[in-house]
């Protein structure tokens, strides 16, 4: 009784607290090869809390599946004048372990109930919506309003001055295979209260970190797992960047960035290349002076004043209005302007454990009812090896972040093709009469696969509605042919898995006769008729054959479209993602109708723990394996001792895709339903019922077919 009543107080006070009812939601990018986490409290990256508390959703990993993740946490920072004061709200702050409720600095709430909104502009989504702007939009509602969290009694620390702001937060991510590093981040900012702000600056806040957690997980060195980036900022671009410069070499040889695209408001259009902006009250241009502020700062401030933490709002706005990057030793440390002789970009060179503040403004007033449209990106990319040490951080290095900043700068431009925010003449390509960003080129689309793994091969078949497929922007039918991909055998077992790099290309069909790319023709792989299967209603025009595979092993395959390409844009050939079509196939026997005379069997048999396909992972003891196979379509496997102690039971259909164990929730496909198998065989994890390890030794299976009442029996042996 007296454990009851307490388990029952604990209760009370976990619900009192609001811990449990507060209206805090995320979700994680999956269109794009970036997976971050996104929130509708306005903050990004998860703090790796997927590590701590065994979610294991990645915080921001790129590329998916790598195991090198970018972002430790980040949110948005807005600040104003009310008259003599200084007022600064925002969603996120630096601290220890990231968000939680009541946090000092994690001032943007939602309401409870308000949902994390998913959309897409694909027609194939569960998600499709016309009025989705990506492959995948996240879309939230929140505010600086409330002082306590919503559905709670948790006093948010320090918040007792609210701006009382309105902000609807969408976050956008594509699958082409040119846009796939970045998720752009796309603001509006309404003042819901009575006063009005002048000298307004928007900002998006980082706390940088790129490490690989396949190769050193985030619980592993304290401080010392944060404190090996170096950072930097490209004024041209409006672009910070961090990267692992002496932490997990040879694994994590990329950059994470964070770009500020554009803005607007009642006057106009602000960029501070244009140095000046259109003003939709007059009909006439205006002389402003818009900057994008760059600053960084040490975890917990360190021993640099320049780099000190900013402990309250004047030093918050401070930050914000007042950038690194306008300091004349930013520029020319050695000139006479620099009074200090500091180069603050070579000491951010150096490694650290640094937030990062990309900002912009001034916005001149935001009065009540009045809005802001504010835009940034966070852009991945994979360092460009010019054979100098990682940490060298040379122009050439950077080279792959500067291509994808152009197409993270290309997406928001849109229509805007001349970039001064206005729609000029010839520009409106979707005929609104409205000046449209978010436009992309479009490759062909994904071409609808069925892949049928059987003994020793795998069969890829799919259909040919890529070939009707109408480009965006040159408006016209360029499909131009098929690519078909597939993994090298063991890609998956060495615990960083990624695609883009793990990807060979098998296969590849053009038109033929025109003059580009191979003119191959499709002869080779056209079925004479369509296939279709059960319970699938699409028509397969094509199919492609890969013999010779050892079956139980997994591969990664995958088919794409790919266009003419568009000369008269400066734009090359275009091909749809295999990241977004790809299939994880097993090889194996298909379905066995008579186990009488044709009996089941495991293998590897004997089976050795630590063998080669078990691969690498942070939980070995339940990353093991063994199959059984040539199984019926629907059968019971039960495994018992020599000595006849049943030791597990396990249940077989012929559509299983093995997501009964750990193995292929660390190794095969995110998505279980892209795991394919052939249908006769069940991989088991060498766990009791109980989940416990079992011991060295003989055993015994029996399988019942369910449909016949036929029983069969086999052995293995397990050498440790």
């Amino acid at each position: 009784m007296k454990n009851l009543i307490l388990l029952f107080a604990f209760i009370l006070c976990f619900l009192q607290s609001g811990r449990g009812q507060e209206s805090f939601q995320e979700k994680v990018t999956s269109s794009s090869n970036v997976r971050l986490n996104v929130t509708n409290y306005g903050t990004f990256g998860n703090a790796f809390r997927g590590y701590r508390d065994g979610s294991g959703n990645p915080s921001c990993e790129y590329p998916a599946g790598s195991g090198i993740e970018n972002l430790f946490e980040g949110g948005i920072w807005i600040g104003g004048k009310n008259g003599g004061s200084v007022q600064v709200s925002t969603s996120a702050y630096d601290a220890t372990r990231g968000y939680s409720p009541g946090s000092a600095g994690f001032e943007m709430t939602a309401a409870v109930g308000a949902q994390l909104k998913e959309l897409s502009s694909l027609f194939d989504s569960k998600f499709f919506d016309p009025t989705a702007v990506s492959h995948q939009d996240y879309i939230a509602e929140f505010t600086d309003k409330n002082v306590t969290v919503p559905g709670t009694n948790i006093q948010i620390t320090g918040h007792t001055n609210p701006m009382q702001l309105k902000v609807k937060m969408s976050t956008y991510n594509w699958n082409y295979t040119f846009s796939d590093f970045m998720v752009i981040v796309n603001l509006t900012i309404t003042n819901d209260g009575p006063n009005t702000f002048d000298d307004v600056y928007v900002g998006l806040w980082s706390n940088t970190v790129v490490r690989n957690i396949n190769i050193t997980p985030p619980g592993s060195g304290g401080a010392n797992f944060y404190n090996k980036g170096a950072n930097g900022y490209m004024d041209s671009l409006n672009l910070a960047y961090c990267f692992d410069a002496v932490g997990d070499l040879g694994f994590t040889e990329s950059y994470v960035a964070q770009k500020f695209l554009g803005a607007e408001d009642k006057n106009g259009f602000h960029y501070p290349q244009l140095d000046s902006t259109f003003n939709k009250a007059t009909n006439s241009w205006i002389a402003e002076d818009f900057k994008v502020n760059y600053n960084a700062w040490e975890f917990n401030s360190g021993s640099n004043p320049v780099f000190f933490f900013p402990t309250n709002e004047q030093s918050r706005y401070s930050k914000m209005a007042n950038g690194l990057n306008q300091n004349p030793c930013w520029h020319d440390p050695t000139g006479p302007a620099c009074a200090s002789g500091r180069d603050f970009q070579a000491e951010l060179n150096l490694i650290g454990n640094r937030s990062d503040l990309v900002s912009a403004g001034p916005f001149p007033s935001l009065g009540p009812g009045e809005e802001i449209t504010i835009a940034f990106a966070y852009i991945m990319a994979k360092k460009f090896d010019d054979g100098n040490a990682n940490i060298a951080n040379t122009l050439e290095q950077r080279k792959n972040l500067l291509e994808n900043a152009t197409w993270a700068q290309q997406a928001y431009n849109g229509e805007d093709q001349n970039f001064n925010g206005v729609l000029d003449t010839n520009e409106d390509i979707n005929g609104d009469g409205l000046l449209t960003r978010y436009v992309l080129p479009s490759p062909p689309s994904i071409p609808r696969t069925r892949v049928v793994p059987t003994h020793n091969k795998i069969d890829v078949y799919w259909s040919d509605n890529s070939k009707n497929s109408i480009d965006p922007i040159s408006n016209q039918k360029d499909f131009e042919g098929y690519r078909v991909y597939l993994s090298k055998l063991g890609f998956d077992v060495n615990g960083v898995q990624n695609l883009s790099r793990d990807f060979k290309l098998a296969a590849e069909y053009d038109i033929p006769g025109n003059g580009l790319f191979k003119e191959i023709g499709f002869e080779s792989i056209a079925l004479d008729t369509a296939v279709y299967f059960k319970g699938d209603t699409v028509a397969y025009n094509y199919k492609y054959t890969v013999n010779d595979l050892p079956d139980g092993w997994q591969y990664a395959v995958a088919v794409t479209a790919f266009d003419r390409g568009n000369p008269e844009s400066n734009l090359e050939s275009l091909e749809s993602s295999f990241l977004a079509n790809n299939y994880r196939a097993f090889t194996g026997t298909t379905p066995n109708a008579n186990i009488k005379s044709d009996a089941p069997y495991a293998f590897p048999n004997p089976y050795y723990y630590g063998a080669a396909w078990e691969g690498k992972s942070n939980f070995q003891e339940e990353s093991r394996k063994i199959i059984f196979a040539n199984l019926p379509a629907r059968c019971k496997i039960r495994v018992y001792t020599v000595a006849g102690d049943f030791i597990d039971e396990i249940h077989h259909d012929e559509n299983y895709n093995g997501n009964d164990i750990r193995w292929f929730q660390t190794f095969a496909s995110e998505n279980p339903d892209e795991n394919v198998f052939s249908g006769g065989q069940h991989a088991w994890d060498l766990l009791s019922l109980d989940s416990q390890i079992i011991s060295r030794g003989l055993y015994i299976f029996s399988v019942e077919d369910l449909d016949s009442g036929e029983e069969q029996t086999g052995k293995f042996v397990i050498i440790k």
